[in-house]
């Protein structure tokens, strides 16, 4: 127990430094180190992580993600300052600009994919297709999702922080708010084969839990109105539903394969993806309701 609180203070810490430079290229880079940390574990889950090409391949592809997406916001910002009151249009320079690394990114992708599939075909007899597509998969999931922080965190440039917040803790918060409910009154269980601890009630009260931590979040940052505390209520609870799934989805994995963690980057917490499984569901959510709702 007191190794798994040092290491969560640990990380609690190292997450706060990220935060406290969330304006600056250390949130992006942070962001690509976590993918492919995150990235490693699930292809040691499935035996791929000593398969070199695929290994580098899906690497490169996944922590180009956050990387790209930042310099295509640095470069507009630049584009903005440079060419505006001089000639041309800056948003037809910020275009072009987002045009170029996203085909930049497309490239990358399809060299990776190329040579993951160039692999297997080298190493058909040891290499199954569950292995290939599950990798393309993560290849694909993991770095959409864990750039969301950087999607958020740019979505408000006064309060990208406190919504960067907001949607991790749409994870974490529903995580706390489950378990203590569980422990005081679970006794339905909600997914035995799965995760034999999680109970219905746990699920219900980390439902709650979150809606109602969203809620007076979001009240006292904005002001209470009905309206936004109706929106911040549902998208709290929308998000505890879709980070259980989660946790399980990740959960299901680990035990089709025979795992108990992911890896032990975090002593008694297991590996990163142990502790942002559900995250990869919520930051996702999270950020489409604030964009199409409006939450802020």
């Amino acid at each position: 127990m007191l190794t798994r609180i040092i290491s969560g203070a640990v990380g609690v810490v190292l997450l706060g430094v990220i935060l406290f430079f969330h304006d600056t290229p250390v949130l992006p880079i942070a962001v690509a180190a976590i993918i492919a940390v995150m990235l490693f574990e699930l292809l040691r889950a499935v035996k791929l992580h000593k398969c070199i090409p695929v290994f580098f391949a899906s690497e490169v592809a996944g922590v180009s993600v956050p990387l790209i997406y930042h310099l295509t916001k640095t470069d507009k910002a630049l584009c903005d300052y440079t060419v505006a009151g001089i000639q041309g249009s800056p948003e037809f320079y910020s275009a072009k600009v987002a045009e170029v690394n996203s085909i930049l990114q497309f490239c990358i992708y399809l060299i990776a994919a190329f040579v993951i599939f160039v692999t297997w075909l080298r190493n058909h007899k040891e290499i199954r297709y569950e292995q290939i597509f599950f990798v393309l998969a993560v290849m694909i999931l993991v770095p959409q999702a864990m750039t969301t922080m950087l999607r958020i965190e740019q979505y408000d440039s006064e309060n990208g922080l406190f919504l960067l917040v907001m949607g991790l803790c749409g994870a974490w918060i529903a995580d706390t708010g489950a378990y203590f409910t569980g422990v005081a009154i679970g006794k339905h269980k909600l997914c035995p084969e799965i995760s034999p601890k999680k109970t219905i009630e746990g699920l219900v009260g980390g439902i709650v839990t979150t809606a109602a931590v969203y809620t007076a979040a979001f009240s006292i940052y904005y002001g209470f109105t009905a309206q936004r505390a109706a929106i911040a209520f549902i998208t709290g609870a929308v998000c505890a539903v879709i980070g259980t799934v989660g946790d399980l989805s990740a959960s299901m994995v680990k035990r089709q394969i025979g795992f108990k963690d992911y890896g032990k980057i975090m002593p008694g917490h297991g590996g990163l993806m142990d502790r942002f499984d559900s995250v990869l569901f919520v930051l996702p959510t999270f950020y489409a309701f604030i964009a199409v709702f409006g939450v802020q």
